[in-house]
């Protein structure tokens, strides 16, 4: 499985029903299974974006399947970010010359 981190900013729509949010995320996460993807963490923030979202998939494709399923209702805008672990990281750099 591949690590996501996806960076949120309300739409106009989004954030007039902003008290729904919590109850959105759960049916998100619902959503995310059905493309073989899970949410592992959800933080509302402070700052430029409104929310940031830690998503494993099993792939890119199965991931922006999910990011373009959670768009299309309008409540959110994405970027995602592929994010590594330490070993991920240290097998890239050590082919390094």
């Amino acid at each position: 499985m591949s690590t996501f981190v996806v960076l949120a900013q309300f739409t106009d729509q989004g954030i007039r029903s902003v008290k729904s949010s919590t109850q959105r995320a759960g049916q998100a996460a619902e959503m995310a299974k059905t493309f073989g993807c899970e949410m592992k963490q959800i933080y509302w923030t402070l700052g430029q974006y409104d929310i940031v979202t830690i998503v494993e998939a099993p792939d890119e494709q199965s991931l922006m399947a999910f990011g373009l399923a959670l768009g299309s209702l309008g409540n959110i805008r994405t970027q995602t970010l592929r994010a590594l672990s330490k070993d991920e990281f240290a097998a890239i750099v050590s082919k390094l010359p």
